[in-house]
Parts: structure tokens; sequence; C-alpha cells
């Protein structure tokens, strides 16, 4: 990687739109950028919009471009739902969406390349037919598209909140009543930048609706509706309002159940189909440690 330090000597331009002028990259990249915590002024993160004084000095932390060729791999997939313009997948926990730098194999997208003859190309060559993502330990479904059309119409839908996804957590700690919202906005941590954070500065607007299912004398079972797909947001929200998921080794406490990983899952999908039209509607059973997980809790 490298460090570019920019020491501006203009005022008043957004942070965005300085870097990009000043290193020649596009505004997209730069989203990018400091999305990921890499833009830092005078030590701190901003906003894209924040107005750059005269006397800031920029960091910008580029990493390295890498050309890379992704493989096919066959591979067991748990096909839900399948057709020419998408397939939905059961991901199990410990499986990678799409490859990363210095990642490149044994991940859903070298499965995918082995299994589809398309995919949408609307992601680049790194992430073929991803519209939305969940995390390595998150298991459950997750719409792979395989044209540019569908990916659109998906990826429509999840920004007008019409796709409704609803996850099921075991968190610690009983709950005194039995649904919840939560509102908080969630922006990158800046005091680790590999976790986000509820946070007023720099962050965007978050929001997940929860049910109690049940409550276990140090647990409960609940099922998350997301409103918005902030990164790590279920897993966020949980720990903020004293909750965390079982396992999260990133938001949950140290002492916790060996559970490979967070115990949550995407078990439930809806969406209108991006060609038919029809409304779409999917179910996933449950990765097999937090179904023992619940059924030891149950015997108990």
């Amino acid at each position: 990687m490298s460090i570019e330090i920019l020491e501006c000597i203009t005022y008043g331009e957004r942070l965005d739109k300085t870097v990009a002028q000043a290193l020649n990259l596009s505004r997209g990249r730069i989203k990018e950028l400091l999305e990921d915590g890499r833009i830092l002024v005078n030590g701190s993160l901003e906003k894209a919009s924040y107005p750059v004084q005269e006397e800031d000095q920029i960091q910008v932390d580029l990493p390295e471009a890498e050309e890379v060729e992704i493989l096919p791999e066959p591979m067991d997939l748990d096909i839900v739902y399948e057709d020419s313009d998408l397939v939905v997948i059961n991901k199990p926990k410990g499986l990678v969406v799409h490859p990363a730098p210095g990642h490149h194999t044994g991940t859903l997208v070298n499965g995918l390349l082995a299994h589809c003859q398309d995919l949408s190309g609307i992601n680049g060559k790194l992430r073929p037919g991803i519209v939305h993502r969940i995390d390595k330990d998150t298991s459950g479904l997750l719409i792979i598209c395989k044209n540019d059309h569908s990916h659109q119409e998906i990826a429509k839908q999840l920004q007008d909140k019409t796709c409704h996804r609803e996850y099921l957590a075991l968190v610690h700690h009983p709950f005194d009543h039995d649904h919840g919202t939560i509102d908080a906005p969630i922006g990158r941590d800046e005091k680790d930048r590999q976790k986000m954070a509820v946070t007023a500065k720099n962050s965007k607007p978050a929001i997940t609706h929860f049910r109690v299912l049940k409550n276990y004398k140090d647990y409960a079972l609940v099922s998350c509706l997301l409103e918005t797909g902030r990164t790590h947001q279920i897993r966020v929200h949980m720990q903020y309002i004293g909750h965390p998921v079982v396992g999260d080794p990133k938001y949950g406490y140290r002492k916790t159940m060996d559970t490979k990983g967070q115990l949550l899952h995407a078990a439930h999908i809806e969406f209108i189909h991006p060609s038919t039209k029809e409304k779409m509607s999917l179910d996933a059973p449950l990765d097999p440690i937090f179904a023992k997980v619940l059924e030891q809790l149950d015997k108990e």
C-alpha cells in the first residue's frame, strides 16, 4: 500500500472532490476509501461532504492494485431456488462470499463460477452476481443475479426497502419486553477501522426491528427484520442495546459459547421476481451448529 499526504492550499471544497482531483481518482473510488476508513483529515474520519480547511492535512491510504483471476471451483451449493435470472443460496457458516486481496479461492463466488454459465457483471470480477452479502460466519439466504437486469431490479428493491430480509439470532440475556426497534446510525469505528459502531460521525441511518421469540435463562432467540443494510448491522445494533449475538468474535463477549462464529442466520427473504414480477418468499433451515445449540437450550 502507499500513503499519500495532501497539504491543502485551498479550502471550502468537499473532501471527496478535493481528494479525487488531487489523486486523479473517481468519486466512486473515493467513496470506497472513505467507507473503509482509509482517508483521514488531521488524523480523524470525516464525511465526504466535509468542507476542507486551508490548514487541513489529508492522509490517504491507497491499497496496491492487484490483478487477479478468479477461477471456478466445484462446490456443493445448497440451492434454495434457481431460474435463468437468479439463484438463491443457503450459505453455510464459514464460507466467504467473495474474493478479496490475498483470498482468491474457496469463496462462494468461486463455487458460483463453476455452477453458473453467466453472472451479473455490475460489481466487477471480484463480485460477479453479488447484489448483497452476508458475513463469513453468518449463514442463510443470499440472492445471486445471473444478468445485469436482474441485478439492477434486486438492487433497487433493496434500496427502496421492498426486499424484506429476516434473520434469527441468539443473543445474550433475556428480554423483559417482546419487541422493539433500534434506530441508531452506523459508521466506521474511529478506534478500530476493522469494526463498525453506532456513531453520529461519518455514519448512515440504520434501523433494525426485532421480536423476541423465546427467552432462556441467560439468552434470548430473536427475529430481526432489516429496514436498512449496513455492514454488521444486526451485530452492532444488538451489542448497542446490551444483547450481543452469541459467539460473535468482533462485537460479543470474550467468554461465550464455542459456536465457530456468531449465531446469526438469514432465515427468510421476500422480493419481487425481476422478470415474472411474482412475489417470492423463501426460507432456509438453520445452520446445524445453531440448531444444535437451540436444542440443548430447550432441553435445559
